[in-house]
């Protein structure tokens, strides 16, 4: 994670296609699903910012198309699957390992939640900004989320926290929004 550095966006036009899904997957996790919705646009983005609202405008379309087309629902339940659950023993982005750290010591209570939330929405994963808030906050806001039980909404959260979590990446990884 910090032996990353993103490139300029005036790099942008002569990344390859490779370099641009190490972007994506640095920013918005590793997702085969997610690059191909994003990967097109990638080429009129001249900035992480917009690189980030492109994405975010994308993925809430896809979860508004998803309501009434299961094909959609699936590609958009593999792309927030991408996010490891939290509290998770093995997560594999180590930017996510970084944002989870002040849940340590809650594994139990986080499992049990999350059983809960994905029983209550099948086929989502709980996706928040954790960085930086207390566990409590995160746990109230999980139970919140469950109590309202939402699904819909559910969707549009997940995609939201998605890219708010990609702008604090990118702003860590030293880039300049706009």
């Amino acid at each position: 994670m910090a032996d990353y550095e993103l490139p300029p966006p005036s790099a942008f036009p002569s990344l390859s296609t490779e370099d641009r899904i190490t972007i994506i997957t640095h920013l918005l996790e590793r997702s085969p699903a997610l690059e191909s919705l994003i990967l097109p646009g990638f080429f009129s983005v001249t900035s992480y910012g917009k690189l980030v609202a492109y994405s975010r405008a994308v993925l809430l379309n896809l979860a508004s198309e998803s309501q009434n087309d299961p094909t959609k629902r699936e590609v958009l339940l593999e792309i927030l699957a991408a996010h490891p659950r939290l509290g998770a023993r093995k997560i594999d982005s180590a930017h996510s390992v970084a944002e989870q750290a002040s849940l340590q010591g809650e594994a139990e209570a986080l499992a049990a939640l999350n059983k809960e939330y994905e029983e209550k929405f099948p086929g989502l994963r709980y996706v928040v900004f954790v960085n930086g808030r207390p566990r409590d906050a995160i746990m109230a806001n999980m139970r919140s989320r469950i109590t309202r039980g939402e699904y819909e909404l559910e969707k549009i959260e997940a995609v939201n926290a998605m890219c708010d979590i990609a702008i604090d990446r990118a702003k860590k990884l030293g880039a300049a929004l706009e």
